[in-house]
């Protein structure tokens, strides 16, 4: 059984992961308002950290909520 080798969506389409883009970001948000873990996201180390940065910026600006209900 022979396994492919993840690679990381956002490294290979040059994503720029923008604060302001709250639209972009929340697709890395679960329903809980959690950031979503790199395993199920599929992206790198180094891009899950812009993701984070991203998210927190985001929150703070109150682009983002900190909690859905």
């Amino acid at each position: 059984m022979v396994r492919r080798k993840k690679f990381c969506k956002s490294c290979v389409g040059k994503y720029y992961f923008d604060y302001k883009d709250a639209r972009f970001l929340s697709q890395f948000i679960s329903d809980n308002g959690r950031i979503i873990p790199r395993r199920i996201s599929g992206a790198c180390a180094q891009c899950q950290r812009k993701i984070t940065l991203a998210v927190k910026r985001a929150r703070h600006l109150a682009l983002l909520p900190y909690v859905r209900r």
